[in-house]
């Protein structure tokens, strides 16, 4: 890590770190959250039952173009090809942008479809159930590139500068992380200068893993301007713009990804978005609604192995019957086909929240990109275990053998990457779990921050003991078994939700108590309680979504909603029940004595000092 002249750069305190991180926060909560009260103790079913519909004129001009995508994927993309030629086709490219799959969510206004979250997620989900490098290409440019950010935050003239070019099929790309800076920004090495006389920024450093750097157009970069974080549009014909370098990784081999430099490059002060300082905030409010495309491609991807599942275990007998009505792959399938019905709930909720305006769904994204990611490679997994030897074969094997190509190993290679894409899942939970605590920590965040005086300590004291004299024995009492009758063969389960709600709440607040500020180094703690969160969520999206499919006649639903909730109330116990982790602190003094070697016996018998060339250099 160095500084602007070259010199090496102290590494960020954990103080700096966490004020940075701090200072990017949303910290109001204007409208309400779902997952937010959840955490709280407080089941909002208002918020989310009767489950929300999409708006009917939005979805007949959405038609036409799923339809024109469909047939698109279906007959003009050769997914087998882009993964074995690592390259998406110019063609493929050229065919996306006459149908406008590049401006599906840009207003009309400025020559988008002007579609709905809903539909963009949708529309998607029907490219990830095929390509996945062709979801990243067009993910990576609608949901985090440009055209998101200036939709929020830009200015008319900027808008109308780019969105048009977007919208036509200019392809985007959004550059955050460095070789030293992922989800920690406060080591941020990129920076601008302004120039003397204040008509532009001169940009310099590098950016890694930038999805669609190395074909973008117009990308978002993030650079340290001061001590602030600026977010700006450049252009990538723009002298001192260079692509060092196309990555290539084990999944999504068609990706466009690269290392960007960018060497005294003059960006006009124009091409500043919402102004200087407030690029955090605005990378981390972009990604509110830009995560929502990871749970739809996850459902997607589970569907699509669902499909295979199903096809292969009533095909294929063995032992006098089809695979299938033998427990052992029975019990998965019923568990996959059920945790699919929640996996595209859980993305219709958060999609449609986002639609609806009305909620704060900054928990909701990231709950459900992470418990979808989460979930749907468990099903991808369980997917190539039922093919067995045909799930680890490639396509190309597959087609030469004569046996249907299914792209098991190819989509076991590309999903992997969601646990990672926009926060990995421990970011995510850190991210939740910060949010969780905000309550608490209102109240008494004082009180348990040594640094504080002790007169501030004291009057938070006073008011923390006013405030749970009343809020604790609240969550112990609740009427939740007199309520929800109209959720039928469901209603258990949402009453499940309501008291267990409750004891989430009080068990957040008995962490607090128990570690005090050693609770965010405690982790692993935190993590068992925001996954307890996603599960009650996930469990009142598929409650919600089954009660509204059964008024309309689909009774079906209520089978996959009730086999989902009986498995996610025993994870929740199990969760619950372990949440202070017994063996944590003798695991986490293992792990401290491996990183200083002293275990590294363990490691005998291999193949030792192996370069990172693999031995070429000798």
């Amino acid at each position: 890590m160095t500084d602007k002249s070259g010199a090496p750069r102290t590494a960020p305190t954990v103080d700096e770190a966490r004020a940075v991180a701090e200072a990017a926060r949303e910290t109001e909560w204007v409208a309400p959250s779902f997952v937010r009260e959840l955490f709280d103790g407080r089941l909002r079913l208002d918020l989310v039952h009767p489950f929300p519909e999409p708006d009917p004129a939005d979805l007949e001009r959405a038609r036409p173009f799923l339809e024109r995508l469909e047939a698109f994927m279906a007959n003009e993309v050769d997914s087998d090809a882009i993964d074995r030629d690592g390259k998406v086709p110019e063609s493929v490219i050229a065919g996306l942008r006459d149908i406008g799959a590049f401006g599906i969510k840009i207003a009309q206004a400025y020559g988008g479809l002007g579609l709905s979250q809903y539909s963009y997620t949708h529309a998607i989900a029907m490219v990830t159930s095929q390509d996945g490098s062709l979801t990243a290409l067009l993910s990576a440019s609608q949901s985090i590139g440009v055209a998101v950010p200036l939709a929020l935050f830009g200015t008319e003239e900027q808008k109308r500068r780019y969105l048009p070019r977007l919208a036509a099929g200019a392809i985007s790309a959004f550059a955050l992380t460095e070789m030293d800076v992922g989800s920690d920004p406060a080591g941020l090495s990129t920076h601008a200068e302004l120039s003397a006389d204040g008509t532009h920024w001169v940009l310099n450093g590098e950016k890694l893993w930038c999805t669609n750097g190395p074909v973008a157009e117009v990308m978002v970069v993030m650079a340290r301007t001061g001590k602030r974080i600026t977010a700006f549009v450049v252009e990538a014909e723009w002298e001192g713009v260079e692509v060092v370098h196309r990555l290539a990784f084990m999944g999504l081999r068609g990706i466009e990804n690269g290392v960007m430099r960018f060497t005294d490059v003059r960006v006009p002060v124009e091409n500043v978005i919402w102004g200087e300082g407030k690029g955090l905030k605005l990378a981390l409010m972009t990604l509110n609604t830009g995560r929502l495309t990871l749970p739809a491609s996850g459902a997607a991807g589970a569907k699509r192995a669902l499909e295979i599942t199903r096809r292969w275990a009533a095909e294929r007998v063995q032992w006098g019957k089809p695979i299938g009505q033998h427990d052992a792959v029975a019990q998965m399938l019923g568990t996959m086909a059920a945790d699919t019905f929640a996996m595209q709930a859980v993305s219709d909720l958060a999609s449609l929240l986002a639609d609806r305006g009305d909620a704060d769904i900054r928990l909701e994204a990231a709950i459900a990109k992470l418990w979808n990611s989460e979930v749907g490679s468990r099903i991808i997994d369980e997917c190539l275990q039922v093919r067995g030897g045909r799930g680890y074969e490639t396509t190309d094997s597959l087609r030469l053998r004569g046996e249907r190509p299914d792209p098991v190993e190819r989509m076991y290679r590309d999903f992997r990457i969601n646990r990672i894409f926009e926060g990995s899942s421990e970011i995510m939970r850190l991210f939740i779990a910060r949010e969780a605590v905000d309550t608490h920590l209102q109240v008494a965040g004082d009180l348990i921050d040594p640094r504080k005086p002790v007169a501030v300590r004291l009057r938070s004291l006073l008011r923390a003991a006013a405030y749970y004299a009343t809020w604790y024995p609240r969550h112990w009492v609740g009427l939740a078994f007199l309520r929800h009758g109209e959720f039928g063969a469901l209603a258990p389960h949402v009453r499940f939700v309501d008291r267990t709600s409750r004891r989430l709440a009080r068990t957040l607040f008995h962490a607090m108590v128990r570690f005090g500020p050693k609770l965010e180094q405690r982790q692993s703690v935190l993590f068992r309680l925001v996954d307890v969160g996603a599960e009650l969520f996930a469990m009142s999206a598929a409650t919600s979504r089954a009660h509204q499919l059964a008024k309309a006649g689909n009774t079906d639903a209520i089978e996959l909603a009730d086999i989902f909730c009986r498995h996610a109330r025993r994870r929740v116990n199990g969760l619950l029940d372990g949440v202070f982790g017994p063996d944590d602190v003798a695991t986490y003094r293992t792990a401290q004595r491996v990183l200083a070697g002293d275990h590294v016996w363990v490691e005998s018998g291999m193949v030792r000092d192996v370069p990172p060339d693999g031995g070429r250099s000798g």
